[in-house]
C-alpha cells in the first residue's frame, strides 16, 4: 500500500452532510464534495491486511459481508491515495457498471468487514467509490464505448433496475442487441421510483441511462410485460429472454381498519414523490402530501427512513417511525463477530432530520399495530398498538409477544406501510408457466435459467428483496450465463 502505517496515524472522517435543517428545504443530495487531501488521507487507511475480507461478497449469518459484486477496493484506495485518478477509476469499473448509485445508495457492507473495523473505525469505502466515479463523469473519462461487433442475436430484458440495466450493459458490451422493457414512464425502476432525489439524485440515473443508450441499449417505456405485450410473445421474437422485474409485491398490514383513507404502501408514497418531482417539482399536486399531517411510518428500514425524509420535506407536523424489532445494541453483540454486518444501532438520514426538528430519534421499538381507528368520514385518526417482547418458541425461533397492560394509542393521520416485499408480481412467471421456489420468487438454475429454456432471471425477482449491489451482480451474472448460451458455452464477459 502507498501508506503501510495509515490506519494508525489518520481517524476516520466520514463524509459531510449539509445540516439537517439546511438539508430540509430542498430535494436536493445532501453531500458536499470532499476535499482531495481528505480523501488522499482516508484512502490510505486502507491496510496491507493480506486477506482483504471487504471485496468477497458474502452472505455471513444472512447478511451480507464484503462486497458483492467484488470490487478491487485496496487497489482503487491505493491509487487514490497516489493521485492516480482515472487508474483509480479504471479498477473500480471493471467490476462495477454502476459506482454513481452504489457510492450513494449502497449501505456498504465492505466497511462492516473492513479490517480496520476489528479494532477501529473502518475505511470510508464507500465515500472514495463515490469520489472517484464522480470525479470520472467531471474529467470526462466516462464515455459511450458501443461493441465494434454485433453478433445478430436479440434478448430481451423486462425491469430496468439495477439487475437489468447491468445485465442490459453487459450483454451489449458482449455485442448482441439488447431491448429493455420498463413498465413505468422512465428509465431506472428502483432507482429512479424507489428511491428519494435527496439520496440519489435522478440526473445521476438518467445521465446513465443516455450512455448506455448511446452504446445501442433500446429502451421501451410505458409497455408492461403481461398486460401491453405478453410474455410469451418475447420468448417468440427474442433469442433470450431475462426477467429482471423485481421483488414488487409488497408486504400489507391486513388489520383492522386498513381500508381507512390516509392509509398507504410506502412505494405508492415514495413513486408518487418522485414522478411528480420530475415532471412539475410538485407544482402539479399529483402525490400524497404529509404537509401539516401527523405521519406514522410503520417499517424499521431504508424503505421506511425515506417516507420519513420525504415526510419531512413535505412539512409533516410530526413523524413517528414504528418498528417490532427491538433497538439494535449500540456496538456488535458477541454473536455478531466480524467480519459480519454490524447489527448495531445508527442514525440514518431521516432520523437524524427528525431529530434535529422535533428533539428526538424518531423511531419506537418492539410494538406492534392491532389496528387502525378512522372518523366518521373514513379517514384514519389513530393507531392502536401493543409493546411485544421477543421470546423463544419450542421451534427454537423467536417470534413477538404482547406484552399485558402495554396498550396505546398514537394519532395519525397519514399512515405509511414500509413493511419490505413478499417477492414478484405474479403476471410474468404465470404467464410463461415459470417454476417458483418455495419463497414464491422465480426458480432458477446455477446458470441463471429459469424452468423455461430461453428465459434467465436476475435480482431481486430471483434472489428476493435485497440491496443494489447485489441486484447489480445478479445483472452480470445473469448476463455470463445468456451470453454463454447464445455463444455455445464461449463468453467475451467476466
Amino acid at each position: 500500500m502507498g501508506k503501510p502505517t495509515g490506519f494508525l496515524e489518520y481517524e476516520r472522517a466520514p463524509r459531510r452532510d449539509r445540516p439537517p435543517r439546511e438539508r430540509i428545504a430542498d430535494w436536493k443530495e445532501s453531500h458536499p464534495p470532499v476535499e482531495v487531501e481528505t480523501l488522499r488521507t482516508q484512502a490510505s487507511r486502507c491496510m496491507d491486511c493480506g486477506i482483504p475480507y471487504c471485496h468477497t461478497g458474502r452472505l455471513l449469518a444472512g447478511m451480507a459481508s464484503g462486497c458483492p459484486v467484488h470490487n478491487l477496493i485496496p487497489e482503487w484506495n491505493d491509487l487514490v491515495y497516489r493521485g492516480q485518478w482515472k487508474e483509480a477509476y479504471i479498477r473500480l469499473a471493471k467490476t462495477n457498471n454502476f459506482p454513481e448509485f452504489t457510492g450513494r445508495v449502497c449501505p456498504a457492507p465492505c466497511e462492516g468487514s473492513c479490517t480496520v473495523g476489528l479494532n477501529g473505525a473502518p475505511v470510508t469505502i464507500k465515500s472514495l467509490e463515490c469520489e472517484i466515479v464522480d470525479r470520472a463523469f467531471a474529467e470526462g473519462w466516462v464515455v459511450a464505448e458501443p461493441p465494434t461487433v454485433r453478433t445478430g442475436k436479440r434478448v430481451a430484458v423486462v425491469g430496468s433496475g439495477p439487475a437489468g440495466l447491468a445485465c442490459a450493459a453487459q450483454l451489449n458490451r458482449a455485442g448482441h442487441a439488447v431491448t429493455v422493457f420498463e413498465r413505468a414512464d422512465r428509465v431506472g425502476g428502483l432507482l429512479l421510483y424507489g428511491i428519494p432525489n435527496m439520496k440519489l439524485d435522478k440526473g445521476v440515473v438518467e445521465r446513465r441511462v443516455r450512455l448506455l443508450a448511446d452504446e445501442g441499449v433500446r429502451f421501451v417505456t410505458g409497455t408492461e410485460i403481461g398486460h401491453h405485450l405478453p410474455a410469451e410473445r418475447l420468448v417468440k421474437d427474442y433469442d433470450a429472454v431475462v426477467l429482471c422485474g423485481g421483488a414488487t409485491a409488497a408486504r400489507d398490514l391486513p388489520v383492522e381498519g386498513r381500508q381507512l383513507q390516509g392509509i398507504h404502501l410506502a412505494m405508492e408514497f415514495l413513486h408518487a414523490n418522485t414522478r411528480s418531482l420530475l415532471d412539475s417539482g410538485l407544482a402539479d399536486g399529483k402525490y400524497i402530501s404529509a404537509a401539516g399531517r401527523k405521519v406514522v411510518v410503520i417499517g424499521g428500514g431504508d424503505t421506511g427512513t425515506d417516507c420519513v425524509g420525504t415526510s419531512i420535506r413535505h412539512g409533516a407536523a410530526a413523524v413517528t417511525q414504528l418498528e417490532i424489532l427491538p433497538r439494535p445494541p449500540d456496538a456488535r453483540a458477541a454473536d455478531n463477530p466480524w467480519p459480519q454486518w454490524p447489527k448495531i444501532h445508527k442514525m440514518d438520514y431521516g432520523q437524524e432530520e427528525a431529530a434535529a426538528l422535533w428533539g428526538a430519534d424518531p423511531r419506537r421499538y418492539q410494538v406492534l399495530t392491532r389496528k387502525f381507528v378512522g372518523d366518521a368520514a373514513g379517514r384514519v385518526r389513530a393507531l392502536h398498538l401493543v409493546s411485544v417482547e421477543w421470546v423463544r418458541g419450542a421451534d427454537g425461533r423467536f417470534a413477538p409477544r404482547e406484552l399485558p397492560g402495554s396498550e396505546q394509542v398514537l394519532e395519525a393521520d397519514l399512515v405509511l406501510l414500509a413493511l419490505g416485499f413478499v417477492g414478484p408480481e405474479r403476471t410474468v412467471p404465470g404467464q410463461l408457466q415459470a417454476k417458483l421456489d418455495d419463497r414464491g420468487n422465480v426458480w432458477t438454475d446455477e446458470n441463471k435459467m429459469t424452468s423455461v429454456p430461453g428465459v434467465f432471471a436476475a435480482g431481486d425477482m430471483a434472489r428476493g428483496q435485497s440491496l443494489v449491489v447485489w441486484a447489480i451482480r445478479e445483472g452480470r451474472q445473469a448476463a455470463l450465463a445468456v451470453d454463454r448460451y447464445l455463444s455455445y458455452g464461449d463468453t467475451v464477459l467476466t
